[in-house]
């Protein structure tokens, strides 16, 4: 019945062939769940800047993140912790030393085209700026 229904609105549709190519590229809901919840996580202004921060140093301690990006220890900390938890970013201890880098893996198209990209649009006004 639900096939039905699905054929019915594409024999309505202006562009039944485009309906049926983006309904088979669109993710399912449950990934679009999961990406939806680690986007919200990078949402905060310290987060993505230590993402920012660590994708150019490649790797940093809470003091040093905190003095980079003139914030708080105690907000560095806990925007490592949310990012840590997510999978994101990674640490190694030397010493008494913690360390934090961005993970293996952690999408390089993301570091370089689209976070950049996202802050260029906003300043330009293209997105609620202006």
């Amino acid at each position: 019945m639900a096939e039905d229904r699905g054929a019915r609105s594409e024999a309505r549709a202006v562009d039944p062939r485009a309906v049926v190519s983006a309904r088979a590229r669109v993710p399912s809901p449950e990934d679009c769940d999961r990406l939806g919840a680690v986007l919200s996580l990078i949402a905060g202004p310290t987060r993505i800047r230590l993402l920012h921060a660590l994708d150019t140093a490649e790797e940093l301690c809470v003091g040093d993140l905190a003095l980079a990006l003139c914030a708080s220890e105690d907000s560095v900390g806990y925007g490592l912790k949310m990012l840590r938890t997510a999978g994101l970013v990674t640490r190694r201890k030397e010493g008494r030393t913690v360390y934090y880098r961005l993970v293996d893996g952690f999408p390089e198209l993301l570091r370089s085209d689209c976070l950049r990209q996202l802050v260029h649009l906003t300043r330009a006004g293209a997105y609620g700026g202006a």
